[in-house]
């Protein structure tokens, strides 16, 4: 069974994540996206902080292989204690 999809992959594909100030993105990246995408750079890697800097919107940027894969990072996402919401 095949699931359907608009995206034609490989593709780069944005993945949008909000997270308090505090966290170490670093780890969180290394831990949620790093282990199911190919090498990050730093050009992957986008953040802008709140207003008031409560909070950091971090955009990561990967080559998107398929929907599985993209399934399992938002899942990873999801489930962590430390995202508040992820796009």
């Amino acid at each position: 069974m095949t699931e359907e999809t608009l995206l034609v992959f490989p593709c780069r594909f944005p993945i949008k994540m909000m997270v308090r100030a505090e966290v170490d993105l670093q780890a969180l990246i290394d831990e949620l996206v790093a282990p199911h995408a190919d090498a990050l750079s730093a050009d992957d890697v986008s953040m802008r902080p709140s207003k008031n800097g409560n909070y950091i919107a971090v955009t990561i940027t990967i080559t998107a292989t398929s929907k599985a894969q993209l399934d399992t990072i938002y899942q990873a996402m999801t489930d962590h204690e430390h995202v508040l919401m992820s796009l």
